[in-house]
């Protein structure tokens, strides 16, 4: 547990990762993912609870642990003035088997801008520099925040690249980021977080085809009459957001069927049916909103709850 003052950030999280494993760490701002991951860094001291990493201490066995583990921070860390290649030289010094610095440059695409002061190199590039220092120490355990955040497309996918060869080759990753798609596509297993929680876990066909996906979504124009379509369906049929639907009832084809039927009949375009799997942007926001309200609930005094209930 981590708390700050009378605030607990983290709760009672419990988890592990494994060498050549991908773990990604998903939640709203505010859910416990920072403190937790710094928990394992050794950066934070946790209020209670037992944290292991290589099976040490990240905080008592800090300086063992250090020279095995890789850390991305997504700004700061790096003199202004000093260029990519300098920078990466200097910390390849602090490992007794570091990648070779040249070699680490190419591999994260920065070669063309290896002589540019860190300053002038641009979001993207410092993120790149950021993820070779991650990596400048062959550490067996890296950890990533938000490593794609402001690269472009094809800085992204090189990157993605790297950390699935990290995996190949028996690193375990434990990387945070805000983008669902990145962590569907990367992460072997992803946990998500909602105030100080681990709310769920598992692969991400896991996660998307569970129980909680026994609906039907489908777009069309906004300000459908919800009513007479939960009517038609027989079942509960709600507008989620403008133009975005869901329809609760097991996603077999006659229920599609009736649905695209009753489009039909009153001439609505259909656009992006999802029948039997959610998205995961669906679960996080179905997971994370069911408890942020419980954790409201928690914190409210059973005073006021009675007499709101009453």
């Amino acid at each position: 547990m981590v708390d700050y003052g009378t605030v607990r950030a983290v709760d009672g999280v419990s988890f592990d990762a494994n060498p050549g494993e991908i773990v990604a760490v998903l939640g709203p701002n505010g859910a416990g993912k920072t403190s937790t991951v710094e928990s394992l860094e050794g950066y934070r001291r946790p209020s209670s609870g037992r944290v292991s990493v290589l099976g040490l201490d990240p905080v008592h066995d800090h300086a063992r642990l250090v020279a095995r583990i890789g850390v991305m921070l997504q700004r700061g860390g790096v003199y202004p003035a000093m260029t990519a290649s300098q920078v990466l030289r200097l910390y390849s010094e602090l490992y007794p088997k570091a990648e070779d610095p040249d070699e680490l440059i190419g591999r994260v695409g920065l070669s063309d801008v290896a002589r540019t002061p860190w300053r002038r190199l641009s979001g993207g590039e410092q993120q790149r520099l950021a993820l070779a220092l991650a990596l400048v120490g062959r550490p067996e355990v890296a950890f990533l925040d938000e490593p794609t955040a402001g690269v472009d497309p094809a800085g992204r996918q090189a990157i993605r690249e790297i950390v699935r060869q990290l995996r190949d080759e028996g690193v375990c990753v434990l990387l945070t980021t805000h983008d669902l798609e990145e962590a569907q596509r990367l992460a072997d297993r992803l946990l998500i977080m909602s105030a100080g929680r681990v709310v769920a876990s598992g692969t991400p066909a896991e996660l998307m085809s569970g129980t909680a996906a026994r609906a039907i979504r489908f777009r069309a124009r906004p300000g459908l009459d919800a009513g007479a379509l939960a009517a038609a369906l027989e079942a509960g049929a709600v507008e989620e957001q403008p133009g975005e639907y869901r329809i609760d009832t097991a996603p077999t084809p006659a229920a599609v069927a009736r649905l695209t039927a009753w489009l039909a009949e009153r001439d609505e375009v259909l656009g992006d049916l999802r029948a039997g799997m959610h998205r995961l942007e669906d679960v996080f926001l179905e997971l994370t909103a069911s408890e942020s309200a419980a954790a409201t609930e928690r914190r409210t005094p059973a005073r006021r709850r009675a007499r709101r209930r009453s």
